[in-house]
């Protein structure tokens, strides 16, 4: 039986996993991923231990509507589920101010 995860956190840690995957599944995204970042593809799987790096994957997948929806459609996840990702690994100690 599956476990069913809880932790927003968690799950926000899954699907910056899913999307890692997605981009690494093709060349053309991984390159201009890793040219982004300056990270080599020898350190990518330790990377995506980092909450910063999985972050910085969904910044990436986030920033082009095309590559959300492509995102989307293979991992079944609606966009609203990738964006609040996207902000659950957001940095805790960040508030916006309120005028």
């Amino acid at each position: 039986m599956k476990k069913r995860v809880q932790n927003p956190r968690e799950v926000a840690e899954i699907v910056a996993i899913q999307a890692l995957s997605f981009v690494a599944g093709d060349p053309e995204r991984l390159g201009l991923f890793l040219a982004e970042t300056g990270i080599g593809p020898e350190t990518l799987r330790a990377s995506a231990a980092d909450q910063h790096f999985l972050r910085s994957i969904l910044d990436f997948v986030m920033r082009d509507d095309g590559m959300v929806r492509a995102f989307s459609e293979s991992s079944e996840h609606h966009p609203t589920t990738i964006a609040a990702a996207h902000e659950a690994l957001g940095d805790p100690r960040w508030e916006r101010e309120v005028p």
